[in-house]
């Protein structure tokens, strides 16, 4: 399959900019008029982002609005994360989430547990709630519960304000000390090695039940609004390249069809339908960190569209986009998979059901990827991901070859694990089994996974490398990492599932993982995700970088290893660069030429993408605020500052120069 990967014409989009020019500086001209008469093109607030979609269908782009004023970028530059390889897979939302990424939180409570006095646990009728998930009323002898926070130790310590609206009796039953109490605000002691935390609803007024609940951590009262990120959480990825929020957005066995069935900023939690598409845009723009989405697999194409056009109109416009359908469609564990091969199977596609469901991968995925090519109105934001299994190319051939998929997307993606799964195996007939292992000491797990998972996961490396370089395609890892754990009745071996975490902690799996990320670099792969950031370890696996969010580096041999390598080892790509942009005096009213020159090696293989802001977006704006060579404006006489972004999807450079109007 040779790759066929011509850019788009710019000449088929001459005529489009030519009337989008005409358009533009005849706006222009009105906010000018408007502006000298005194009328609302002075003092009139100015939106930063294009207005959101009011159907499924996509209507083409403003060609001139107050969108042109540019994005007014949230993160701060940094080049130091420059040509940074790793990203990494944000541990999901729940009770138990042990990276607290939020300052608030309820928003990883569990869903509500009806109580009935003198039932066993869990075992009250079933609760009355709104759609946001608030209990609405209660019946006589009944409560709610819910757990956050379900870990033993590690909290940070300190006074929790729980703030609600509504009329109703709330406390904190396990975990916690009351310190004082007022109407909508309630604040409580906790201690560092404070059990899980239980908040209880006792009573609440059907009128005005009790809602909008959160439990602030210590020190974040005034600025968990503006500032819902933890600031550890937000410090410890800084350096990564891209989150990826297959966990996040709850992929697997995903239920989410229709647009209405995501989850949204005004939910009680985030453990019940994942964190919102709104969060999750934030958390990017803030670090400056590309982000990579997975759509269920059951997602309608209007969903596709509103979900693409929400990420067009509030993501940094420079931040590349990896979108993937859904996870392992491949994997027969998850309900993805079945549902690809019963879909493939209908559409004719193979008899086979794996075989249907590897075809109907890259069916689904190619239309996907047509969608959100339509919202962005080209492809050069997007990376378009087709995902396989390591191990096994053939799969990899199959799903790229079926109706030339290859020729559609970025990227070949995989996850070249360093795998050690162990069954229960009574008869003793696998090389490795549970009852065995577990008289191993940690010495003998780690050389096995040094000579034979590691040596193995790098001929996968190699081989998809290969498959991947035949279509033209990067190869990218949207996970990876070590894989010690108990499969097929082996996580039930105790012995052997300690036996795994004290490898996991030992220094030389930080030395393994060093090598294992250079043996990634050498067979051809460039971004990284690992998997995953914090979690707290048990039998099904020790996929956490770390435990627990108050860890050291310096404990923590896999996260200390990875990231190292990152800020060791980075992609050979210059960073993009500016001349003939200096400080230029303009007159009001009349459109100033910008005429930068930028230089790119594009040995990232993405496309360079620009965008202009500016210190005053209401009377600054620009024809097209996401080309390098652009025309600004501006609506009243003063001393301003723009600033010109570039980014290449690995490495950055910003600019800014004055600009006086007269």
């Amino acid at each position: 399959m040779a790759p066929d990967r011509e850019p788009e014409s710019k000449k088929s989009r001459t005529p489009l900019l030519i009337v989008a020019s005409i358009a533009f500086w005849a706006l222009v001209i009105v906010l000018a008029a408007l502006t000298l008469s005194g009328g609302p093109g002075e003092d009139a607030p100015a939106s930063t982002s294009a207005p959101a979609p009011t159907s499924p269908r996509v209507s083409e782009r403003p060609t001139a609005s107050f969108a042109d004023a540019g994005f007014a970028p949230v993160g701060v530059e940094d080049d130091s994360r420059n040509n940074a390889l790793v990203g990494v897979n944000l541990a999901g939302c729940a009770d138990w989430n042990t990276e607290l990424p939020f300052v608030d939180e309820f928003k990883l409570s569990r869903k509500w547990i009806s109580q009935k006095q003198g039932e066993k646990w869990g075992g009250g009728p079933a609760l009355a709630t709104d759609e946001h998930g608030w209990v609405t009323k209660l019946e006589d002898d009944c409560s709610a519960e819910t757990p956050v926070l379900t870990f033993k130790g590690h909290k940070p310590a300190g006074e929790y304000v729980v703030l609600y609206r509504g009329d109703g009796d709330l406390t904190i039953t396990r975990g916690a000390t009351e310190v004082s109490r007022e109407k909508g605000r309630i604040v409580y002691d906790v201690a560092g090695d404070a059990p899980g935390l239980f908040l209880k609803i006792t009573r609440t007024a059907p009128d005005d039940y009790l809602r909008d609940i959160r439990v602030v951590l210590p020190g974040h009262e005034k600025t968990y609004e503006t500032e819902p990120f933890r600031p550890g959480f937000l410090e410890t990825w800084r350096p990564l390249n891209t989150f990826r929020f297959m966990d996040w957005m709850k992929t697997n066995n995903s239920e989410i069809e229709n647009w209405e069935d995501r989850p949204e900023p005004t939910d009680a939690t985030y453990t019940t339908r994942g964190v919102p598409l709104e969060v999750m845009i934030d958390l990017c723009n803030r670090q400056l960190v590309n982000p990579w989405f997975c759509m269920p697999h059951k997602a309608t194409d209007a969903f596709v569209r509103s979900f693409a056009s929400m990420v067009r109109d509030r993501l940094d416009p420079t931040l590349h986009v990896y979108v993937e359908y859904s996870n392992e469609l491949w994997n027969g564990m998850f309900a993805q998979s079945k549902y690809a091969g019963e879909r493939g199977t209908d559409l004719g596609f193979a008899e086979k059901p794996w075989e249907a469901g590897w075809r109907y991968t890259a069916y689904r995925s190619v239309q996907i990827f047509e969608i959100w090519e339509e919202v962005f109105g080209s492809r050069e934001r997007l990376v378009r991901v087709l995902a396989t299994q390591s191990s096994n190319p053939f799969v990899s051939k199959r799903i790229l070859e079926f109706r030339e998929a290859y020729r559609h997307a970025d990227a070949l993606a995989v996850a070249p694990y360093m795998a050690m799964n162990v069954r229960r195996d009574p008869e003793k007939k696998a090389l490795l089994h549970a009852d065995d292992v577990a008289t191993w000491d940690v010495d003998r797990v780690l050389t096995y996974v040094e000579d034979v998972a590691l040596a193995k996961s790098s001929r996968h490396m190699k081989a998809q490398a290969q498959v991947a370089s035949d279509c033209g395609l990067r190869l990218i890892a949207y996970e990876g990492g070590q894989h010690l754990v108990g499969v097929g009745g082996g996580e039930n071996n105790k012995t052997m599932t300690a036996l795994f975490h004290e490898a996991n902690r030992h220094p030389k799996m930080g030395a393994l993982y060093a090598e294992y990320l250079e043996t990634w670099r050498a067979a051809g792969g460039d971004l990284f995700c690992a998997f995953s950031s914090i979690g707290i370890w048990s039998k099904w696996g020790s996929w956490g970088l770390a435990e627990y969010w108050d860890e050291s580096v310096d404990t923590s041999p896999k996260l200390a290893a990875t990231l190292a390598w990152n800020d060791s080892t980075r992609l050979d790509n210059a960073a993009p660069e500016v001349d003939g942009l200096e400080d230029v005096t303009v007159r009001v009213g009349v459109p100033h030429t910008l005429s930068p020159v930028v230089t790119n090696d594009y040995n990232s293989r993405m496309a360079l993408l620009a965008a202009w802001s500016s210190d005053d977006p209401a009377r600054v704006t620009f024809e097209d605020a996401h080309s390098a060579r652009t025309s600004v404006v501006v609506s009243r006489a003063g001393t301003y500052r723009i600033t010109l972004r570039l980014s290449d999807g690995f490495a950055r450079s910003s600019t800014t120069v004055g600009l006086v109007a007269e």
